[in-house]
């Protein structure tokens, strides 16, 4: 039952820290792989991918399980430093220069408010030369990769089990653990076990709510109750006698995704004023921001030895890009000449951002381009440059439209492990099918994704 294969010494573009062994794919034909997946993951507004994984990402347990140590334990460090750079919310988004757009959706209770802020959290991660890099932390009931995962982990199983239902590789259920972390958060707010997921088809691109419902049965199933709610029904959610109300619930929105579609919040802000808590809450915004990781990289004053040293092995140099003086390698340097002579080493991202759209890398860059935009970011303060990671790679069994066997590709995921209230809850990746590198986006970048497990 194992199906493990023993892939032996690692490609010249591979790291150790993969392992040598990974699954192989499953014995059944390429078209029924392609057609599960595809079946699984239909009508959620998920792009077509011509290039689909024929097994799971394998990784050894203990690098799987240290990417989530590393995660819990960094995110704390991250929600330090957002909170710490005001005591209130609005020197908060003055701290950060926030747009307008992002002064809204905060709860009248800043308590509540900043407790309950990194409910959900996805990190970034590349493999680098010397190991795990976190590119950026993603704090948001929205972000890609629950859904994802759940769907890509419901093939393999029905794939991989054998008669008695064993499994040759461990991975939590993302839906499972959000379910645990709403129980608790039930329990410590002393509230009914009513769950309000709340966005909108329109978000996903189609007009099924597929997306939204298979967490809201998930949820029905498992001792909660729970509704998908468009922002037009939201008012349902809190309108009603008290033993109807959803007193918590997911945010499962963007301010920008909605901003773009026309898509009033108000009902939003009328909720949470009628008591209804959302998470993660509008502070993960400044969680999110990628100034949080510049901040965190240079050191904090309050960070002990051991947490300089954990920030030092698996963040890459960030540093907030203004004109200024910073440590770089054990020197000062003037961080805006240093970044404008050293494009090849480094990547300019603005501090909210989505999908690699506001990311420019200095080796995919011409010289005078890369000086207009670090000279322009600059200005702003609201960028940061990073040390560029160059990744490593795994090897993956694929399968193409039109083809009957998988082929094997050298592949560079970006690991994305789901942390729900603190717990493992199942890790998400995304890469470039034809083994090709650069910024991987699902939506737009014709890249493909898979669930990541430990064997």
């Amino acid at each position: 039952m194992s199906g493990l294969e023993d892939i032996g010494t690692p490609a010249a573009t591979g790291h150790p820290w993969f392992g040598r062994h990974r699954l192989r794919p499953p014995d059944a034909p390429a078209d029924t792989i392609r057609e599960m997946l595809r079946t699984e993951i239909r009508d959620t507004g998920w792009p077509y991918q011509p290039l689909l994984p024929a097994a799971p990402i394998a990784l050894p347990r203990a690098s799987y399980a240290e990417l989530f140590r590393a995660t819990a334990a960094l995110l704390d460090l991250v929600r330090r430093t957002a909170l710490e750079t005001a005591p209130t919310t609005e020197g908060r988004l003055a701290a950060y220069g926030m747009p307008d757009s992002e002064h809204r959706l905060f709860m009248a209770d800043p308590f509540t408010e900043e407790r309950y802020a990194d409910c959900v959290a996805r990190p970034d991660i590349m493999i680098g030369p010397d190991g795990p890099r976190f590119l950026e932390f993603n704090v948001s009931g929205a972000l890609g990769g629950p859904v994802e995962t759940h769907c890509r982990l419901e093939v393999w199983r029905k794939l991989y089990a054998d008669d008695a239902g064993r499994l040759p590789f461990r991975c939590r259920s993302p839906f499972a653990v959000r379910a645990e972390m709403f129980r608790d958060l039930c329990a410590e707010l002393a509230v009914a076990p009513r769950v309000a997921l709340v966005g909108s088809a329109r978000d996903q691109g189609v007009e099924s709510t597929r997306y939204f419902d298979m967490e809201a049965d998930h949820f029905n199933g498992h001792g909660l109750t729970a509704r998908f709610f468009e922002p037009e029904d939201l008012h349902e959610a809190w309108d009603c006698p008290p033993r109807l109300r959803y007193p918590l619930g997911l945010r499962n929105f963007t301010l920008p995704d909605w901003a773009e579609l026309g898509i009033d919040t108000a009902p939003v802000q009328a909720a949470l004023d009628h008591g209804c808590l959302l998470v993660s809450t509008q502070t993960s915004t400044f969680l999110s921001s990628k100034l949080t990781m510049g901040l965190l990289s240079e050191g904090r004053p309050w960070m002990s030895a051991a947490e300089r040293a954990l920030v030092d092995r698996y963040l890459p140099w960030t540093r907030v890009l203004t004109h200024r003086r910073t440590s770089r390698g054990g020197r000062e340097v003037d961080l805006v000449p240093f970044a404008v002579a050293n494009r090849e080493l480094l990547v300019l991202k603005e501090s909210i951002g989505m999908s690699g759209k506001q990311v420019v890398i200095g080796r995919e860059s011409g010289q005078a381009e890369w000086e207009a935009a670090v000279a322009g970011a600059a200005e702003a303060g609201t960028s940061v440059v990073q040390e560029f990671v160059a990744p490593r790679t795994c090897r993956l069994a694929m399968v193409a439209d039109g083809v009957r066997e998988p082929h094997d590709v050298e592949v560079a995921p970006v690991l994305g492990p789901l942390l729900f209230g603190g717990r493992p809850a199942g890790m998400f990746s995304r890469f470039f099918g034809d083994g090709t590198a650069g910024i991987v986006s699902v939506l737009g970048t014709n890249s493909s994704d898979d669930c990541v497990v430990a064997i």
